[in-house]
């Protein structure tokens, strides 16, 4: 009866997953047909967002249909992958074993001058700030890409 802790729900954590929780590897982004011209895209270095072919809405992260007008017929369109830090947060705890390594990590929410918003990490020595200005790229690793961000002059 009543609530159950997190830890129950996923299961211990055992001593192999503790002892290799730093060689572990990150866990990659499923591709599928939905998201598949996304990924296409960011491993050529581009960010690229859905538009909705009904009513020209742009979204981002993709998703099946237009949460404006239900459509779900959709072009992609690049972005510009500026804009302006909305929220940050610093991860001091590894919901994965293969993020132990990186800890603490900062990740951003930024509103992209497109009208979306975006999450990624981020990268440079300055502190990120609400309303700062910033700029998006794609790092590559083993399995694929990941978005971070870094200030930028205004």
């Amino acid at each position: 009866p009543g609530m159950r802790p997190i830890a129950a729900l996923r299961g211990p954590i055992t001593q192999t997953q503790r002892s290799s929780a730093g060689g572990s590897p990150k866990p990659a982004p499923p591709v599928t047909e939905l998201t598949r011209p996304y990924w296409d895209a960011a491993r050529e270095g581009r960010l690229v967002l859905q538009c909705c072919s009904g009513c020209g809405t742009l979204r981002h992260y993709p998703r099946l249909l237009c949460s404006v007008c239900y459509c779900a017929a959709v072009s992609w369109r690049d972005a510009s992958r500026r804009g302006t830090v909305h929220s940050w947060t610093v991860a001091h705890h590894a919901f994965h074993p293969g993020f132990v390594a990186d800890l603490p990590y900062t990740l951003v929410t930024v509103d992209l001058q497109e009208g979306v918003r975006a999450l990624g990490r981020w990268r440079g020595a300055q502190a990120p700030a609400i309303g700062m200005p910033v700029a998006g790229a794609f790092e590559p690793r083993a399995d694929g890409v990941d978005l971070v961000f870094q200030a930028r002059p205004a």
